[in-house]
This record gives C-alpha cells, sequence and structure tokens, in this order.
C-alpha cells in the first residue's frame, strides 16, 4: 500500500515538471528575521541634543537600558527626563525603543493591556500599557525596521500623579515621529 501511495504521489509531482508555462510565478513568502535588521539607535546621537530639547527632554539625564556596543540588536533603548519639572511631568521619564520586531508582533504580547489603536502623524500604531506596570503606557508606531515605541513612566509612587502617562506618551511619540525612519 505504502508504495502505491508513494508511486502516485511521485507520478502527480512529475507530471507538473514537464511542462513550461508563461508568466510569473505566484507570491513568494518573505521571512523576516528580526535578529538580522539594524535598527535605529536613538541612544548615540541620532536623536540630537537639540531634537531631545525641542520636544522637551533633558539630554543630561540619558539612561540607556540597552544598547550592544557592536553588531546587530533587535531592541536599542534609551530614555530621559523631562527639562520642565512641573508636578505632571517632572516624575516621568520618558523612553525611545527602537526595534525590529513589527507592530502584528507587538500586539501578540500575553501581558499588555488597555490596547487601542492610534496613528502618529500618519503611521498606524497602538496604545498599550504592561499588565504589572500600570504607572507606564506606550504607544507604538510602525516603522520600516519594525516598530518604535515612545513609554512614559512614573519614576516613584511618592507624591501626587498629576495627567495621564498615556497622554503624555501620545504627545512625546508625535513630537519625535519627524525625527525618526520611516
Amino acid at each position: 500500500m505504502r508504495a502505491v501511495v508513494c508511486g502516485a504521489v511521485g507520478a502527480a509531482v512529475l507530471a507538473g515538471c514537464g511542462e513550461s508555462t508563461e508568466g510569473s510565478a505566484g507570491p513568494t513568502t518573505t521571512v523576516r528575521d528580526p535578529d538580522t535588521i539594524e535598527v535605529f539607535n536613538p541612544c548615540r546621537g541620532a536623536l540630537s541634543d537639540e531634537v531631545l530639547r525641542s520636544v522637551g527632554l533633558d539630554p543630561a539625564t540619558k539612561l540607556v537600558t540597552t544598547d550592544p556596543p557592536s553588531g546587530v540588536s533587535a531592541w536599542r533603548v534609551c530614555s530621559w527626563a523631562p527639562l520642565d519639572r512641573r508636578p505632571d511631568v517632572g516624575r516621568t521619564r520618558v523612553a525611545v525603543l527602537s526595534t525590529s520586531h513589527s507592530l502584528a508582533e507587538g500586539r501578540q504580547k500575553a501581558s499588555l493591556v488597555n490596547l487601542r489603536d492610534t496613528e502618529v502623524n500618519g503611521r498606524p500604531g497602538f496604545v498599550s500599557q504592561e499588565r504589572d506596570d500600570p504607572d507606564s503606557c506606550y504607544v507604538s508606531f510602525a516603522a520600516e525596521q519594525g516598530m518604535f515605541e515612545v513609554k512614559v513612566g512614573w519614576l516613584s509612587t511618592e507624591g501626587p500623579r498629576v495627567g495621564d502617562t498615556c497622554s503624555m506618551a501620545a504627545d512625546y511619540a508625535t513630537a519625535l515621529e519627524p525625527n525618526l525612519p520611516k
């Protein structure tokens, strides 16, 4: 029985090989490997001090979360404190996350809550929070490399919290987007 099935399959495969047809081949599938894509680096001067100040961030407060010294990295992340020390922004930190992961991959993250669609200067995106970090909010938006995320989070739980981190993240994302690659 096995020989009959294998013979029938083999004949079917060979039958398709004898003739030539004009035209193009069907659609091809491109496999995207996030670990081989060179991502924009917000940590090493790509966002100049002028740009950071123009959007209200203090360049002197840069904190590097992940920026490997060489080679390809799926993530590069840096954050800054606001220039303005008003109570509504003074105890927050603003991070720019640059990644080769796509919006679709970002949406699949199981720990995200309060997910909603948005646009950042015409780029599709979404707003989300981590289930275990309700004090922070992310605005993620599309890029050819994958996506960018702008995160605003409270530095401490002390004192009153004035303002909404999701609104702040949306404002920073809108201000930073023109300085980020498409």
